[in-house]
């Protein structure tokens, strides 16, 4: 069955960075919209970011999205390696949260066991 595998979460320091990934099995990875969704702990999970099959962006910017995210982060896609990236920069307290990897495409949705980022000093 289709797997999304995460990796890269940790803990650092406010202003850091890190880079997540997310490599998808079993999966049409090309064709499908890939997003990476954050939920802290007593919140709703929200989304951060956005790259559909043909390589258009949205970074925050959904309903419930994060905005505080815009200029922070990025994502990106290799089509090739099925993977998608999230790099986060400047990382704040506030983005604390365990970080999930969502796949979308012909009706069906698929998320990754998810990764925690910890960001404290």
């Amino acid at each position: 069955q289709v797997q999304l595998v995460e990796s890269g979460g940790g803990l650092v320091q406010p202003g850091q960075s890190l880079r997540l990934s997310c490599t998808a099995l079993r999966l049409p990875f090309a064709t499908y919209d890939m997003m990476w969704f954050r939920q802290a702990p007593g919140k709703e999970r929200e989304q951060v970011a956005r790259i559909s099959g043909t390589g258009e962006i949205t970074i925050g910017g959904a309903t419930n999205s994060p905005d505080s995210v815009v200029g922070r982060f990025s994502i990106s896609r290799d089509n090739a390696k099925n993977t998608v990236y999230l790099q986060m920069n400047n990382l704040k307290p506030e983005d604390t949260a365990v970080y999930y990897c969502h796949a979308r495409g012909y009706g069906n949705w698929y998320w990754g066991q998810g990764t925690q980022v910890t960001v404290s000093s």
